[in-house]
């Protein structure tokens, strides 16, 4: 039905799962086909990432009329052993504070250039 996701060669910090997490933490109503445009990903690569996480006791959803309502469990233990004693909930909040940082830069940067292009009334 959508795009094909941009390919991706290489590495990168987060998982897809990670991704999908914070995507369905945003929007708790989300749909599958908008948690694949976002994290550029197939919808059936996403159905795949959900089962896994709820299998895992990540999360959890109850059907709403024909949409999911989903429900993290935030006190769930990261899975890797170099990870122990953090949460879901850690995880979600340092994702976040770093998308509100992301947001405040690109807010600033975008006021700089329309200041250093100035105005009409300035000539």
């Amino acid at each position: 039905m959508g795009g094909v996701p941009e390919t991706h060669s290489g590495w990168t910090f987060l998982t897809n799962h990670a991704r999908v997490l914070a995507a369905i933490a945003d929007d708790q109503n989300t749909r599958i086909r908008d948690i694949a445009a976002r994290c550029r990903l197939t919808e059936r690569a996403v159905q795949k990432i959900i089962a896994d996480l709820e299998q895992g006791g990540y999360l959890t959803h109850t059907r709403q009329g024909r949409t999911n309502e989903y429900r993290i469990e935030p006190g769930t233990g990261l899975r890797h052993p170099a990870d122990a004693g953090l949460s879901v909930a850690g995880l979600l909040s340092a994702l976040a504070r770093h998308d509100a940082e992301r947001d405040t830069r690109s807010q600033r940067l975008q006021t700089a250039s329309v200041s250093e292009q100035g105005s009409p009334a300035d000539e």
